[in-house]
């Protein structure tokens, strides 16, 4: 029962948020579990959740990361993209948000295995991040292979939904770029019906701009399997107004 018998509070203090995904899958690896226990805490992005942030103080991502532009990943699934991304771009600080943990391990040996040292890791629900990313200090966003959620009366647990776009729209600078990609035609529509209504241009001016992916991309284990079942993925590019 939510604190105080409030409807709209977790006993936390935290607005109540419905969250409709996996936090584990299958057992982790010895070395997964490493990863978590040695790598996570020193990569945390800071006081995040809820419980050490009760006053949703914002994060310090000059301290942070130097100066540097921040990049966010919502969802990086594996976090192959995520560490590729680190990699090309070093002047850059990149903060991923990903609830399911065994993702979270992945991204983890991944990072050790290149020796990344520009990321920041949060292994939980973006809207808690949103709440404390200061307004237009985003530079880039990406949301590549969100859950479908193909029927119908689950479309509103999809990202591209006013719940994470508005706050998505205040986190980014004017002039940010955001990219999605995805394979499910339905999730195509609504992102592009939804997310103008955000703030946000699309820039595409001809059919190869959606259909081929972004110079600096890397096929991820999503895309992969897209194309083994054969569907067709989707490269969307906006820019924040």
């Amino acid at each position: 029962m939510p604190a105080d018998n409030h409807p709209d509070k977790h006993p936390s203090g935290a607005p109540w948020r419905n969250f409709y995904g996996r936090f584990k899958g299958k057992g982790l690896r010895p070395s997964q579990e490493t990863y978590l226990n040695e790598d996570l805490a020193r990569l945390s992005p800071g006081k995040v959740d809820w419980e050490t942030n009760p006053e949703r103080a914002p994060l310090a991502l000059d301290a942070l990361f130097g100066g540097r532009d921040v990049w966010l990943e919502i969802g990086f699934g594996g976090g192959e993209h995520m560490v590729h991304q680190a990699v090309q771009n070093p002047d850059v600080g990149l903060i991923g948000c990903e609830p399911y943990i065994n993702g979270v391990a992945m991204l983890l040996g991944k990072i050790r295995d290149a020796g990344a040292g520009n990321l920041r890791v949060h292994p939980g629900d973006v809207r808690d991040m949103f709440d404390v990313l200061p307004t237009d200090s985003i530079a880039r966003a990406f949301l590549l292979y969100p859950d479908p959620w193909p029927k119908k009366r689950h479309h509103r647990r999809r990202f591209v939904t006013p719940e994470h776009l508005e706050p998505l729209a205040r986190v980014l600078r004017p002039g940010a770029i955001f990219r999605v990609a995805t394979d499910i035609p339905d999730y195509v529509r609504q992102t592009l019906e939804q997310v103008p209504r955000h703030g946000f241009e699309w820039l595409a001016e001809r059919p190869a701009d959606w259909r081929t992916p972004w110079g600096d991309w890397i096929s991820t284990r999503y895309e992969q399997k897209a194309f083994r079942e054969g569907r067709t993925p989707h490269y969307l590019t906006f820019r924040k107004t």
